[in-house]
């Protein structure tokens, strides 16, 4: 079957059985700081699970858009995926267990046409440090479901899934595992904080029937990461309540919270373990297969084109959202996307443009952040190579705009490691270097060096780069006055600025300052600042060597200027706590000279 029609025999089967079908939530969530994605369908329930009443009654059902970073380096596989949509089926304390797996059971098989012998199920373990039971009633529904078609379903207490190698099938039909079949949004009981929900769920898995793979263990069992069996569907009970003592109590009100990912239900229909066969993804792999000559099923390119179908659906998605690529939250989840799926493209030996016609939208975002990235990694990769097998993440990211998680991934691709935590240290030193030195060799309009002065001396650098790309690069400093309450700069433009550039101007210096860009020092010879079209002040004359102030990699720097500091070592910091609390704003503009305009503008 296609996406679209398991999608709608699902919603039919649940909307006949009484249930209301609600839209899907945004996969940006909306009112809620603790993530950044939506990433089940459970997670706009909250309230109403907890005991809220939902305006559209006690059985909802829907197909949820969900997102999980997590996810991001699990991609290249024939099942994983970071976005996907989630079937799911809710009851606020209506049905349970009883209604819920018979249900299930019946939609797999009837509506979707799957044999029960392909089907195996798991339950919770239990667990007596929490005092939570095995979920005995569940094993006794599921043998009387398989008993109905003819089915000896014998029960196989595992334990933790590490267990399962040793344990093997033993001809069974229902599992029990500890360690992965609790579900609450922190995982195991032990994760939960007091307050939060879970309880025990049971599984589904289609056996494929594909031969064990031994390196995965002795012995197959549901929960095997070999590949022959896939979880198609998750029934979770909300039953508990975690208290403050640690301790578990039932809810008010039991409730049933189903998951099943809409694309393994497809690939189960197809009796195909490999998701990117469903047709979700048949016109995006035929664009590559054109491009770079290659096959899908290919040994060396199949992994490539699974990161691409992948990243670039998923990137498509939250572009719908309206999120644009950054170095903070959201924005750089989606940077990371695309530039994994840019670096994929180029081991297929494409190497322009491609990611846009993959796609299918958002052309100009996509071909935009493509430009940006082929030019640092076309540069990062060479220094890369010249390092052999000491490789220093570092220099990549300060000097080229490296990002150092690629560098990670490159370096465990070649049998070699990073010590992220080294570089983190190297960060926060160079950030501490950045801010304070030079420090007292340097007045330039500052009035003193003061915490809130230096702020406004880098706003200033944010504003003149700002102005360059609103008004052309003609623009350039012709003076500034720096204080503790307020900026000022004179600068090059022979007109009266317009509202709309004004703003834009605003605009771009307070998307700087959210995107927590870091503020780098370099010291480097004169000439090779000016190739890189450093900004410097007019008429000064300069040594051979000068100090050049960054923001951002000074390969792909927003603004880059000859200056002798101090500076905040990150642009969060002219925001306070956080960049959404204080803006830039420009409080006037006004005639200085003849060609030269003037602006006064603040943080407030």
């Amino acid at each position: 079957m296609t996406v679209n029609e398991v999608r709608s025999r699902y919603l039919e089967f649940f909307k006949a059985r009484g249930h209301a079908i609600i839209p899907s939530a945004p996969i940006v969530p909306e009112n809620d700081p603790t993530t950044l994605f939506t990433s089940s369908g459970m997670q706009p329930l909250v309230p109403y699970l907890l005991g809220q009443e939902h305006p559209k009654g006690t059985r909802l059902a829907n197909s949820q858009l969900s997102f999980r970073s997590g996810d991001i380096e699990e991609v290249g596989d024939n099942r994983h995926t970071t976005f996907f949509e989630m079937l799911g089926n809710w009851s606020l304390g209506d049905y349970f267990k009883k209604e819920q797996l018979p249900w299930f059971f019946e939609f797999l098989t009837k509506e979707l046409g799957l044999d029960p012998k392909r089907l195996y199920v798991t339950v919770y373990h239990g667990d007596e440090a929490i005092g939570v039971p095995r979920d005995e009633e569940s094993i006794a529904i599921w043998q009387n479901i398989f008993a109905k078609v003819n089915i000896d379903a014998k029960f196989v207490a595992v334990g933790n899934a590490s267990d399962g190698a040793n344990t093997g099938m033993q001809g069974g039909r229902i599992f029990s595992y500890r360690d992965k079949n609790w579900w609450s949004r922190v995982g195991e009981p032990a994760n939960m904080p007091p307050g939060e929900i879970g309880g025990p769920d049971s599984e589904v898995f289609y056996d494929f029937q594909t031969a064990h793979d031994p390196k995965y263990g002795a012995e197959c069992h549901p929960n095997c990461d070999c590949g022959r069996f896939m979880e198609i569907g998750n029934s979770v009970f909300m039953e508990y309540l975690k208290q403050a003592d640690n301790t578990f109590t039932k809810l008010s009100k039991q409730n049933v919270d189903f998951g099943g990912g809409l694309e393994r239900l497809a690939a189960a229909t197809l009796d195909n373990p490999d998701v990117f066969e469903i047709d979700a993804f048949d016109g995006p792999k035929k664009v590559l297969e054109e491009r770079s000559g290659k096959k899908y099923g290919d040994e060396s390119a199949t992994h490539s084109f699974r990161i691409i179908l992948d990243h670039v659906r998923a990137a498509n998605v939250i572009l719908d959202a309206h999120v644009r690529p950054s170095n903070t939250e959201q924005g750089y989840i989606l940077r990371r996307l695309i530039r994994r799926a840019i670096r994929e493209a180029d081991r297929l030996g494409i190497k322009d443009m491609i990611l846009a016609q993959v796609a299918g939208g958002h052309k100009e975002e996509f071909e935009k952040e493509e430009v940006q990235f082929r030019k640092t990694l076309e540069k990062g990769m060479r220094e890369l190579e010249k390092m052999g097998e000491t490789i220093d993440a570092f220099m990549l990211f300060t000097t080229y705009g490296f990002p150092i998680e690629l560098t990670a991934e490159i370096a465990k691709e070649r049998g070699l490691s990073v010590d992220l935590g080294a570089v983190k240290t190297q960060m926060e030193e160079h950030q501490a270097k950045s801010r304070s030195g030079a420090s007292q060799k340097f007045a330039g309009g500052l009035a003193d060096h003061a915490e809130q002065t230096i702020k406004y001396h880098t706003a200033h650098h944010l504003l003149l780069a700002a102005l360059r790309k609103v008004l052309g690069p003609g623009v350039h400093q012709r003076g500034s006055n720096i204080t503790s309450e307020r900026l000022r700069i004179d600068f090059s433009y022979g007109q009266k600025m317009t509202d709309e550039q004004k703003a834009e101007v605003e605009r771009l210096v307070n998307e700087k300052i959210a995107e927590k860009l870091l503020v780098v020092r370099t010291v480097m010879k004169k000439e090779e600042a000016e190739k890189l079209g450093a900004e410097h002040e007019f008429g000064v004359k300069y040594p051979d060597t000068v100090s050049v102030y960054s923001v951002g990699p000074l390969d792909n720097a927003f603004s880059i200027e000859f200056c002798g500091g101090p500076h905040v070592a990150n642009t969060r910091e002219l925001g306070g706590e956080t960049a959404k609390l204080r803006k830039f704003k420009i409080v006037k503009e006004e005639a200085s000279s003849a060609g030269v305009r003037r602006i006064r503008a603040v943080l407030e």
